[in-house]
């Protein structure tokens, strides 16, 4: 049987070596396709939200106000025929605390929507890494999710697991002198598999890689089926973008009929 000898003069077989072989690109690919979504994640969608809500962010947040008006005072007037109906003392503080404790949660959101503005803005002050510092970023990133990914390295410790989670921390942030520094303490890293010499263990790891990145191309999938990667085309295209905003406004006008509406009806009711 052909067989040859490692470095430290171990006895590999042809089809042991095949598989060394194969998990070792699997462990690279699964390295690059997990760079994709973190990027994709990370910096191309939260650019994409940073984008649309310095765009269209103001208009969403008037509709999304204009709505909770809307809605108020529908139900101000429900409550309020609902104690003329029983011909009771209609006592508008009243009225007013029930409507404040079924409204809380559109004032959370409300809120939410404030600080997702007050963060694009904050970013868009920061400014953003230019094509040479973006490119080191990702490219410190991917040595260390080659280095330190639990997907990658399922033997990882917990220090390195805690470092790996404060590289993650860093990508998110554009922090590139963290990286740097991760980068240079995994640098020196020896990398030792001593786990997977044998078949068994070898197409055990080969089917658990092939099975992550399985999982993490569907990840990719998802994500770019949801808000905020479905905006890219509208942050990108100026043409896009004006219809998107055409749409917003229009739906604003149709809330604020309803405003209008509402209130009439409210003074009406309140005359009588």
């Amino acid at each position: 049987m052909d067989w040859t000898k490692d470095d430290t003069g171990i006895i590999i077989f042809p089809e042991v070596q095949k598989l060394k072989d194969e998990v070792d690109k699997l462990k690279t690919e699964l390295s690059m396709i997990l760079l994709e979504r973190d990027e994709l994640k990370f910096v191309i969608c939260k650019n994409i939200e940073t984008l649309y809500m310095v765009k269209l962010g103001a208009l969403e947040y008037k509709i999304y106000t204009a709505e909770c008006t809307a809605l108020r005072l529908k139900r101000k007037i429900e409550l309020i025929q609902a104690k003329k109906n029983r011909r009771e003392k209609i006592v508008m503080a009243d009225i007013e605390e029930t409507l404040n404790r079924e409204f809380a949660e559109y004032k959370e959101k409300l809120n939410a929507q404030i600080d997702k503005m007050n963060s694009a803005i904050d970013r868009i002050k920061e400014g953003f890494l230019s094509e040479e510092e973006n490119k080191e970023l990702k490219r410190l990133y991917r040595k260390i999710v080659k280095t330190l990914h639990p997907d990658v390295n399922p033997g990882a410790s917990k220090a390195e697991i805690r470092m790996f989670d404060n590289a993650v921390t860093a990508y998110k942030n554009g922090d590139l002198e963290t990286l740097r520094l991760i980068d240079a303490m995994t640098d020196s890293r020896e990398t030792v598999d001593k786990d997977h010499n044998g078949t068994a263990e070898l197409l055990k790891e080969r089917n658990r890689l092939i099975e992550m990145l399985e999982k993490v191309r569907k990840s990719i999938e998802k994500i770019k089926s949801e808000y905020p990667y479905t905006m890219k085309a509208v942050v990108e295209d100026p043409e896009e973008l004006e219809m998107e905003k055409a749409v917003l406004e229009d739906v604003l006008k149709k809330y604020r009929e309803m405003i209008e509406i509402y209130e009439k009806k409210l003074d009406e009711m309140m005359a009588r």
